[in-house]
């Protein structure tokens, strides 16, 4: 078994983790190293839309902008932690010029503005893009910057555990090295101080996702180490393409494709057209659906996200698959009755230029890059349709952390997706600037407080614990290889089957009774791990660790929804909470016994937040409810800031 000891081990190669090491680089320490499942397998690497935003302050033009307004606008968007607010709006602008000197090519006008616009959920025009890949080309920048400092990364290590001392902190882990097919070598153990967790959302836990193929995630397994978790309840839910997997957004719905589905015979229906008697109507909406992407149950009755709702009962209701259709005009006409749309999808098609052709023309006219990028990946929206679906995009929730994203393990660090800094709502692109700045923040308070090796008694206390878990985790191995042995495979069959179950009761639309059947289904399984369990050859292995980190983060997720659901909360962001008394989409209020009736949320929780324990033992949760930390008092006396930086840098 190898074992390497180390200051802070980080985990994941996406923008965040390389932020860290960068930043932690930069800072002289040196004595640190990254660990990942796939070096080139992380969401910011895999993903992007028609324009991919970046958040950030407003660095042009006149309109005034300041951090505290800016600040105030991400605590605007409910359940949001006041200091988180604060930090990802002061830290924005420097994150993002570091960014632009390392070669991202985010767009400046001829005098150097940064010019930006504006965005969903957004009042400022704070947006920027390097095209549809900016996550990608961050990744790409930051990865090129960590490989000149010679930071050491492990490839192909998924974490299985955490492990922590008598006083509770983390202070290494074990991870299965799926390089290795020999027993001897399977296991790999680090010993280390710090834990930047950096490991994106829980991409594993739903069927119908955006996130990338390679991402799986591992929220759970810092669940089971005690880290808490915050707003699980909150996601963000859209159409995306099934394959590739990509958003929709933008362009793509703004030059109006043909919504079309087909049933199991191959016949086809313009589904849209059972719903809207008015074509004019129903194309401004589609229009619509390109800035307000997400799925919001504020718009699920008379606003764009019905199209999300009619999509979904296409799918999960009714058993067809649903296609966008570039190639020719909805209902079958040759010009689109332009003058019918509303005045702020007609004036923007007329001021683009487009108001002619077929919606591939107009595309081509208005975002070539849009058609490129399909191509890219092997599919030509010129000759083919693209299958969609409604699909989970991003978890505003996560891990708690602090105001340094610490969480409540000392020692473990998370930024990026899986830190919870969002809250109900957040402004497209904000994610992006949130992870830079949480990696910033906790590469200072690393750097400033906790930079040494573990001491050597707490090292020689840990090689019991080490032995102790290496033991189990062999066992647990054992087992899986031997049914998968006898039985062959069954993990992917497994991870289909559960990943299929979340996204029809605990997506965008929720339903409380189903939701109780499945996190049943997930404990039986979990707690018959290595029994029911079949795994063959390490990639075996991995999927199966995988799955138990699936079914730990789907039992804490469905303990969150069902907690808020039973604690009087009603549907809001991108969830509907199906309720029997109440209102729904005209034209839906019969469909599947009422599954699209709902309450809308009526602001009780905008000032608090619910955090979630799980319980390893019982695999059970224990939620709780807190008030958000409001938003702290900008600024400061400067004498004052400066006499206590020059003392600690402010680091406390």
């Amino acid at each position: 078994m190898k074992t390497i000891t180390l200051s802070t081990a980080i985990i994941g190669t996406g923008a965040a983790g390389y932020n860290a090491a960068l930043r932690l680089s930069r800072m002289g320490q040196t004595d640190i190293a990254i660990f990942t499942m796939g070096i080139m397998n992380s969401t910011s690497r895999n993903t992007g839309s028609d324009k991919q935003t970046y958040y950030k302050l407003s660095l042009a033009g006149s309109a005034p902008d300041s951090p505290e307004a800016m600040a105030r606008d991400l605590f605007g968007g409910r359940c949001v932690d006041g200091d988180h607010a604060l930090c990802e709006a002061a830290l924005s602008a420097q994150c993002f010029y570091q960014l632009a000197e390392l070669g991202v090519p985010f767009p400046v006008n001829r005098y150097g503005e940064s010019v930006g616009y504006q965005t969903d959920h957004d009042v400022r025009g704070r947006a920027t893009s390097a095209g549809p890949l900016t996550s990608k080309l961050m990744t790409e920048c930051l990865s090129r910057e960590v490989e000149r400092f010679g930071v050491a990364v492990y490839d192909r290590c998924q974490i299985v555990r955490i492990l922590k001392d008598d006083k509770g902190e983390a202070l290494g882990f074990v991870a299965l090295n799926t390089a290795v097919t020999d027993e001897d070598g399977r296991l790999l153990t680090v010993i280390c101080k710090n834990i930047i967790w950096a490991t994106g959302g829980p991409a594993g836990i739903y069927a119908d996702s955006v996130y990338p193929l390679g991402h799986v995630g591992s929220t759970g397994v810092a669940l089971e180490a005690g880290a808490k978790a915050k707003n699980l309840t909150e996601w963000q839910y859209g159409l995306a393409s099934v394959a590739p997997r990509w958003n929709v957004s933008g362009t793509y719905m703004q030059v109006l494709p043909r919504f079309v589905s087909v049933d199991a015979e191959g016949n086809e229906y313009e589904f849209l057209n059972e719903y809207f008697t008015d074509l004019g109507e129903c194309l401004s909406r589609v229009f619509r659906k390109g800035y307000e992407w997400p799925f919001d149950s504020r718009r699920a009755r008379e606003g764009s996200s019905v199209i999300d709702l009619l999509v979904y009962r296409e799918t999960k209701l009714r058993g067809r698959r649903v296609y966008l259709d570039f190639r020719c005009n909805p209902a079958g006409l040759a010009q689109l009755p332009y003058d019918q749309l509303d005045e702020e999808a007609r004036k923007y098609l007329e001021n683009a230029g487009a108001c002619f052709g077929t919606p591939i023309e107009r595309l081509d006219h208005m975002n070539r890059p849009a058609i490129e990028l399909y191509a890219s990946k092997g599919v030509d929206i010129t000759k083919e349709m693209l299958e969609i679906a409604l699909c989970a995009q991003h978890n505003n929730g996560g891990l708690d952390v602090d105001l340094w994203w610490q969480t409540d393990v000392p020692g473990l660090f998370a930024v990026g997706e899986v830190a919870g800094t969002h809250g109900v709502y957040r402004p497209g692109g904000s994610a992006l600037n949130a992870g830079q700045v949480g990696s910033l923040r906790a590469s200072q308070y690393i750097a400033r407080k906790r930079s040494d090796r573990p001491s050597e008694p707490a090292m020689a206390q840990m090689q019991e614990r080490i032995e102790t878990a290496v033991r189990e985790l062999n066992v647990l191995c054992g087992k899986l290889l031997a049914n998968g042995q006898a039985q062959g495979d069954n993990t992917n069959a497994l991870l289909t089957e559960h990943r299929a179950d979340m996204s029809a009761c605990a997506a965008a639309i929720r339903n409380v009774t189903a939701m109780k059947t499945l996190i049943e289904k997930d404990r039986a399984l979990l707690s018959a791990f290595g029994s029911r369990v079949a795994a063959v050859g390490s990639l075996g292995l991995a999927r199966a660790f995988s799955l138990r980190d699936a079914l730990i983060t789907q039992i804490t997720m469905l303990s969150a929804m069902i907690d808020y659901a039973e604690a009087g909360g009603r549907s809001r962001g991108s969830a509907i909470y199906t309720a029997p008394d109440g209102q729904s989409a005209a034209g839906l209020e019969h469909e599947a016994d009422g599954l699209f009736r709902y309450l809308l949320d009526d602001g009780a929780r905008d000032t608090v937040t619910q955090t979630l324990s799980y319980d390893a033992a019982e695999m059970d949760c224990h939620a709780a409810w807190r008030a958000v930390r409001p938003l702290p008092e900008s600024g400061g006396f400067f004498e004052n800031v400066w006499r206590s930086y020059r003392e600690n840098g402010n680091v406390y």
